[in-house]
């Protein structure tokens, strides 16, 4: 069967195109008159094949040579980049990001699968000295079975590849949950990896929401773990829902990042940092730094500065090549965006934006909003809202922005600048997250280095690079005599 039919793009169970019980339109945030396609929606039913389909693979996968498994994932990475011109302009239109940064992130997901072609076959063990004589005793890495994976709408090529990649890597099979608000990225993902090769059940996408997908997922016997990145709430149903049948679980979810901006900073450099943290991607990501900790010394003008940067940024189409900002992502989120600007209001003073805009086209673009005079406990500093609204936060000294910076529930990312090593190296390691940045924003990190953090942020081993099959890998102890 193709990849679509009535219309629809369908969901791809044990290496088939699968039409959903029912569908949905995909909308550009850009211009919500443009419907980018409609996409099948999986019934319990078919995802209960798809994690049955993983399991019946498993076996078979997981017993491939280490080659065979780089050579297919080097493939898959070596077509996202030749595609991603494409890739991107199917994000930008899909999610709103804006193009460049949308190219990037398919580039970004390319990189991801080559990198993890080399890891498979990097994989090793451990072989040490038995207590007891003519024993040899080891350790091996061993994948811990089909895996369910359930990714956000914010980043919909570039996470799914950091985890996707690692799975296949280590020898799990998939099942494959996208945000239901970008089908079109996870689609033509799946229809890249069908072509790789991915034809048995290794990999099975199902696409529809978390109440009927995520839910079945989560709770299905037949798989072993499951990664997943979104809000804190679901993320503790997740759990939940693991621990009933004893699978593991891997969770990335929000965060409160603080910025801080202590009197020696580069000031330029510190408000550049600032609003590429807080208010670029449109604010909708889990590293934003949505609270400007910043000194006396340098308050009044580092709010200066950023202002006027703010007036040079174009917010516009995302599908644009100069555009900084995009609109958010859909209705919801935007109206999301407005209610916490009102809840901004009442506590503290608008020092820049926080407007609905028009454009040529019907969308959902809002301009960024920067508060100041607040205090940490006001809302807009304690919750996440995952959108272009920041608050800057007046601090006496270097104690005093460590201690507001730690004051949160959250724990996922921090930056601070200043010139100085000895305070930089202190909050390395006084800082409550789980990445630290010094005189850079928090967004923008490498896939080869740990991702996550502590506290609310994050549950269970951590992503990226080497520390990843911490989670899709176990470890097998062996004894053998060595007397024959």
């Amino acid at each position: 069967m193709e990849s679509f039919s009535n219309g629809a793009y369908n969901n791809f169970i044990g290496g088939e195109w699968v039409e959903g019980c029912n569908y949905i339109e995909n909308i550009n945030p850009s211009n919500t008159n443009d419907v980018i396609g409609v996409y099948s929606q999986a019934s319990r039913d078919q995802v209960h094949d798809a994690c049955k389909s993983a399991e019946a693979e498993f076996s078979v996968w997981s017993r491939q040579t280490a080659q065979y498994r780089a050579n297919i994932l080097d493939e898959i990475g070596q077509r996202i980049l030749e595609k991603k011109e494409e890739l991107g302009t199917l994000l930008a239109r899909e999610e709103g990001k804006p193009i460049r940064e949308a190219i990037g992130e398919a580039e970004r997901a390319g990189h991801i699968f080559k990198f993890f072609a080399g890891e498979a076959i990097r994989l090793g063990g451990e072989v040490m000295s038995s207590l007891r004589t003519g024993i040899s005793v080891g350790a091996d890495r061993v994948p811990i079975g089909p895996v369910g994976i359930i990714t956000p709408w914010n980043f919909p090529i570039a996470i799914p590849a950091w985890k996707i990649a690692p799975s296949l890597a280590y020898g799990c099979t998939v099942v494959f949950k996208p945000a239901n608000l970008v089908p079109a990225c996870a689609h033509a993902l799946t229809e890249i990896f069908s072509k790789c090769g991915l034809n048995n059940g290794e990999f099975n996408l199902v696409m529809g929401n978390g109440s009927t997908v995520g839910e079945t997922i989560t709770s299905a016997r037949e798989i072993s773990g499951v990664s997943f990145t979104g809000s804190t709430d679901v993320g503790k149903s997740v759990s939940s829902s693991c621990v009933a049948h004893g699978a593991r679980f891997q969770l990335e979810m929000g965060g409160k990042n603080p910025i801080v901006v202590l009197d020696d900073a580069n000031i330029e450099r510190a408000a550049e940092a600032a609003i590429i943290g807080a208010f670029f991607q449109t604010g909708q990501r889990c590293t934003a730094s949505s609270r400007m900790i910043v000194t006396d010394g340098i308050h009044d003008k580092f709010i200066g500065v950023v202002k006027s940067k703010l007036d040079d940024l174009r917010i516009d189409s995302a599908l644009l090549h100069d555009t900084d900002i995009g609109p958010a992502v859909d209705s919801r989120q935007y109206q999301q965006d407005l209610s916490y600007i009102e809840v901004g209001l009442s506590e503290a003073k608008l020092a820049w934006g926080g407007k609905c805009l028009e454009r040529a086209t019907p969308d959902f673009y809002i301009e960024p909003a920067l508060f100041v005079e607040t205090s940490n406990e006001m809302k807009i500093n304690q919750e996440e809202v995952f959108g272009p609204i920041a608050s800057v936060i007046r601090v006496s000294n270097y104690e005093e922005a460590l201690h507001v910076a730690n004051d949160t529930p959250y724990g996922l990312a921090s930056s601070i600048f200043t010139e100085n090593a000895k305070i930089m190296n202190d909050f390395r390691r006084r800082s409550e997250v789980g990445m630290v940045m010094c005189n850079l924003p928090t967004a923008g990190l490498d896939y080869h280095a740990p991702f996550g953090g502590v506290k609310a942020s994050s549950y269970g081993a951590r992503e990226q690079g080497t520390y990843a099959r911490e989670f899709y890998t176990t470890v097998k102890t062996w004894y053998s005599y060595d007397g024959y």
